[in-house]
């Protein structure tokens, strides 16, 4: 019973930290990746498609991304989504291919970016010790239907303790790589 609280836990947390990498894929850094234009929806055959549904996505150059459409007719509807979308860079199209620059960050945007990931890494460890706070009231309740002993709850309430340690350890890591990637130039 307690091992399987436990073991809930850990997936959970692990779950955080892994949309916590996912969300951080999205900031951009000085460097072209497809995984920036990852949240984009196009308008294709009258429903919203994901960006690489439609188009294959490739770094070219280092600093720009080049957009090949699978449908020429679709290249004002692509044009469209990336203008919509908050990233901040505008199209140059050339046939059925859509090349996006990507400017150099300065300084200032540089640290904007790095306090939004910091942020983004406490508000996953807020989810994260609320996971640890979850799992100790399920721990509580088996104390006091009495089906575990006090000394089980102890230990118990310990592993998990150690469990949102280790987990927020692995995300002030993953913060810490991308403001060092985020602030080099």
């Amino acid at each position: 019973m307690i091992n399987e609280i436990k073991q809930d836990a850990q997936a959970r947390m692990a779950k955080s930290i892994d949309a916590l990498r996912h969300t951080l894929t999205t900031i951009r850094t000085g460097r072209a990746s497809p995984a920036l234009l990852e949240g984009i929806k196009v308008k294709a055959y009258g429903t919203d498609t994901p960006l690489n549904q439609v188009a294959s996505i490739s770094v070219s150059e280092g600093r720009s991304l080049v957009i090949t459409l699978f449908d020429k007719n679709m290249i004002k509807d692509v044009e469209k989504a990336i203008y919509a979308s908050d990233i901040g860079i505008t199209p140059t199209t050339m046939g059925t291919v859509i090349r996006l620059n990507l400017p150099p960050l300065t300084e200032e945007r540089r640290r904007e970016l790095a306090k939004s990931v910091g942020k983004e890494g406490e508000e996953t460890k807020v989810a994260i010790r609320n996971i640890r706070r979850d799992a100790n009231q399920e721990v509580a309740k088996l104390l006091k239907d009495k089906t575990i002993t006090e000394d089980d709850d102890r230990r118990a309430q310990e592993d998990i303790q150690k469990l949102t340690d280790k987990a927020i350890k692995d995300i002030d890591e993953v913060v810490k790589l991308k403001e060092q990637e985020l602030m080099a130039v």
